[in-house]
């Protein structure tokens, strides 16, 4: 179907490319940005929306949302996580590998991105499987993989123990010019731990993760990017000192971008409370220190994105003692939101939030950056700034209802999300 032509009247402009604000018209036509600001004379849209008192930004895009296809359907299936993705306006989406099987083959990647153009809804870039089966041993055929559409390379969760094989992997990597992605956590210093290596592990009893398990691996990941040229991308960061790691490797000149969970700019270990399992996460929530320096490092540039790190959970899994419940949050649907409240709780303007969901990632992803401009893509959300609601189990469309925002008041939701200049979701006031 091809797109109509759309007219969107009275919103407020965002365009987190150029930091420009203001109020206008959109006119969409073949699925691109016809005119932005002012109406085209003679221009007769097919369809009008009418979006005083909205926002209109370009389409969040999330560096890493599981959408648990294949392998995990009983967690999750696409149909209902591209729903939450857009409805939570998000247009772009990077799922990891860590399928079942992983995205380790061409073929796999094909699929899943065949089964996600089939519902027309958000764009998915596969990430690449670094080792076959993640088992850290033997190098994926990356090239083939990047025919096949994946967008960069990385291990998700799993460990890659072997500096060897790592080294190896980013030596060809920056032959190549593939960006590898990674989640620095030394598996040996992490062994057995669920929570933050704190005073609140210490007196629930939980088996604690070291900030030096992040730091150790980080450390190792640097210098070995050093050596290579790599172009790497680091995965959650969740303490300050990865933090000050990351902000000293980029005065050097390494190419390193990094990124860090909705979640963790929120939430500390203070928020286990009585062993609350959605809090169970990976990495762990840390200190109060920890989640200042990520916040401050979101606001200077050091981290260059945020994301929701969406992993649905089955309430079976959920529902059980903290240090056995599976780790993950549910996330697409709060990314916005969650975005708006760290601006507003630190003065920042919107639009430079908006940077850290849609221009930063997209560099780092390699794709062109979005903008509110004649030519661009409408990849658009629109979203009320001001509209108050409840993060409950029934709001959420993604089938992992696993949050450990349940129950908080959040202020702004989409109300319309396009794709190629098609509305893929709308909802009502109320």
């Amino acid at each position: 179907m091809s797109a109509g032509r759309i007219e969107i009247r009275g919103a407020t402009l965002v365009d987190p490319l150029s930091g420009r604000e203001w109020t206008g018209v959109l006119c969409i036509e073949d699925g691109r940005l016809l005119s932005v600001g002012e109406p085209v004379a003679g221009f007769r849209p097919d369809r009008i929306i009418e979006a005083h008192g909205l926002v209109a930004c370009p389409g969040l895009l999330d560096l890493c949302a599981r959408l648990r296809e294949p392998g995990y359907e009983y967690k999750a299936h696409l149909e209902s996580e591209m729903s939450a993705a857009v409805a939570g306006g998000v247009t772009t989406l990077v799922c990891p590998p860590d399928t079942d099987p992983p995205l380790d083959e061409p073929g796999l990647v094909e699929m899943l991105k065949y089964r996600a153009r089939g519902l027309s809804q958000a764009n998915v870039y596969p990430l690449g499987a670094l080792t076959r089966g993640l088992q850290g041993q033997r190098l994926t055929e990356m090239a083939e993989l990047t025919e096949a559409g994946c967008v960069a390379f990385g291990q998700a969760d799993a460990p890659l123990q072997d500096a060897q094989v790592l080294l190896r992997a980013m030596q060809y990597a920056a032959t190549f010019d593939y960006g590898v992605w990674l989640r620095p956590q030394d598996a040996s210093l992490a062994r057995g731990g669920v929570a933050h290596d704190g005073e609140v592990a210490t007196r629930l009893g939980l088996a604690g993760i070291p900030v030096a398990a992040e730091t150790v691996a980080l450390s190792t990941i640097l210098l070995l990017a050093r050596d290579t040229g790599a172009r790497v991308h680091l995965c959650r960061l969740s303490s300050a000192a990865g933090v000050d790691l990351v902000r000293q490797a980029r005065a050097s000149g390494l190419r390193v971008t990094c990124d860090v969970a909705a979640a963790h700019v929120h939430l500390s270990e203070m928020d286990l409370g009585y062993f609350d399992a959605n809090c169970h996460l990976i990495p762990p929530l840390r200190s109060g220190r920890d989640r200042a320096a990520l916040r401050a490092g979101l606001a200077d540039g050091t981290i260059d994105a945020v994301c929701s790190d969406h992993t649905p959970v089955d309430d079976d899994a959920k529902q059980l003692p903290f240090a056995e419940a599976e780790p993950g949050a549910t996330g697409l649907e709060l990314l916005l939101p969650l975005i708006l409240q760290w601006a507003r709780e630190e003065g920042l303007p919107f639009a430079l939030a908006l940077r850290r969901v849609t221009t930063e990632p997209a560099r780092i992803m390699g794709l062109p950056a979005p903008a509110l401009a004649p030519g661009a893509p409408a990849d658009l959300c629109l979203f009320d700034p001001l509209a108050a609601w409840q993060v409950q189990p029934g709001a959420l469309r993604s089938q992992g209802k696993n949050t450990p925002f349940l129950g908080w008041e959040l202020v702004g939701q989409v109300r319309y999300t396009l794709v190629a200049g098609e509305v893929v979701y709308a909802s009502a006031p109320g």
